[in-house]
């Protein structure tokens, strides 16, 4: 398995820092060898549907907020010179990143996706039945990994794995008659995708023997980090290219789920805005050419809720890097605050 670690804007700061910028770099790579280690499957269908989207590539996201939340625990943050992380945070880290990536095959056929990471989709590739299977045999690889780091990080996963599942029903029922269909949305985003970021920077801290103030900051910071991180790709669908994000541009809003720009246009429809009512007569319509997909993405990312949605995505990063202020400075501190606004600065 081909090893490559790009990090994201901000982590990169860390190389001024040797030692800590090093440990970092070899834990990423550990934790991307032992992540094809854990999908290792003597049946040929098996080995090839779990490793199909592994091998597409992802910004291995879990993992990064994972050692640099255990870090936070070491009692050398504060100079940098700390410790490379143990084989139980890199466990955690594995966990975390198989049970998101399972989450996507399921997503990839509720969805009617075409595209994930740039490649076809499983059940495209497959069928649904196949991908729905694979992502099943992900998530108890991932179990797998929990088994011998202690109950609670068992306890911390399995409700995790609950409040994904939760997410993801609420989103497949949509919001009720009594529901805000904003605040819907935020819940199904805590569940589907902050849930998964919290508990990768809790168990970081968590096996790094942290405090528990530590543990608890940690997550907090991953809970909101999580949240931005979700509503920036839902502005991205429909602002960016497919180059750039891997995925079939407009998906979300070709499969007609309510993301926040499309949610804050019915906002501004039923305030009179004319144009957001136009735009919805595009979003609304049909949907069954690219011609007409792609009519309705330009018109919602040329309106001004993007504008909205964007500063609406920057409070949770802002939440995010509030969480750390308890925390002595240090380069870990600083890498955790530039990645949560890197989160709400990128285009893919």
């Amino acid at each position: 398995m081909d090893i490559s670690i790009s990090l994201p804007p901000g982590i990169d700061a860390l190389q001024k820092h040797e030692q800590l910028f090093d440990a970092l770099i070899t834990s990423l790579a550990k934790i991307e060898e032992e992540l094809g280690q854990a999908l290792s499957y003597a049946d040929d269908l098996a080995q090839a549907t779990t490793r199909h989207l592994l091998e597409a590539g992802g910004k291995r996201v879990r993992p990064i907020v994972a050692v640099l939340s255990s870090m936070l625990a070491d009692e050398n943050v504060s100079s940098g010179q700390v410790s490379e992380p143990s084989s139980d945070i890199r466990k955690a880290a594995v966990s975390m990143e198989l049970t998101h990536l399972a989450t996507l095959y399921h997503d990839d056929v509720m969805d009617e996706a075409d595209q994930r990471r740039g490649v076809t989709a499983a059940h495209q590739q497959w069928s649904n039945s196949i991908a729905i299977l694979a992502g099943d045999l992900i998530f108890a690889r991932a179990s797998m990994e929990l088994t011998d780091l202690g109950a609670r990080a068992v306890k911390e996963h399995s409700r995790t794995f609950e409040k994904l599942v939760m997410g993801q029903l609420w989103e497949t029922m949509g919001p009720k008659a009594t529901d805000d269909p904003l605040d819907h949305y935020l819940r199904v985003i805590d569940g589907k995708t902050a849930s998964l970021l919290s508990t990768s920077a809790l168990l970081g801290a968590l096996l790094a023997n942290g405090t528990e103030e530590i543990i608890q900051t940690a997550a907090a910071y991953g809970a909101n980090v999580g949240m931005a991180f979700q509503l920036a790709d839902d502005i991205i669908d429909v602002t960016s290219t497919s180059e750039t994000s891997g995925k079939v541009r407009g998906t979300d809003l070709k499969e007609r789920v309510p993301t926040l720009p499309i949610l804050l246009l019915r906002q501004e429809a039923a305030d009179g805005d004319q144009e957001a009512k136009r735009v919805l007569e595009l979003v609304d319509g049909p949907l069954d050419t690219e011609e007409q997909v792609d009519a309705a993405v330009t018109a919602v990312a040329n309106h001004s809720v993007i504008d909205t949605a964007w500063k609406m995505t920057t409070q949770w990063s802002d939440q995010a890097i509030a969480a750390l202020n308890g925390l002595i400075d240090s380069p870990v501190k600083t890498a955790l605050i530039e990645f949560a606004q890197y989160v709400v600065s990128r285009d893919a």
